[in-house]
């Protein structure tokens, strides 16, 4: 098992998750903020310009991506 240092997910719920209706149902999505920054660090580690505390902040936001995808996944199969 690898270790890997992350900012922890639930650290953006106050201020970098939104539910959004898509047709007829409620998903959760990035706040317009949160997707930015994730671009923002998915660009910089394309050209090796992460800080490790940047690579843990995209960690995270990776985790909770994960996770919203998950539940929405599950939100779509159940409707």
């Amino acid at each position: 098992m690898i270790t890997q240092t992350m900012v922890n997910p639930s650290s953006w719920v106050a201020t970098g998750i939104r539910i959004e209706k898509v047709r007829d149902r409620y998903l959760f999505k990035f706040s317009e903020e949160l997707q930015n920054r994730l671009d923002d660090l998915n660009q910089r580690l394309k050209e090796d310009q992460l800080a490790e505390e940047e690579r843990a902040e995209l960690a995270g936001i990776l985790e909770l991506d994960q996770i919203f995808t998950l539940v929405n996944t599950k939100i779509i199969a159940e409707s």
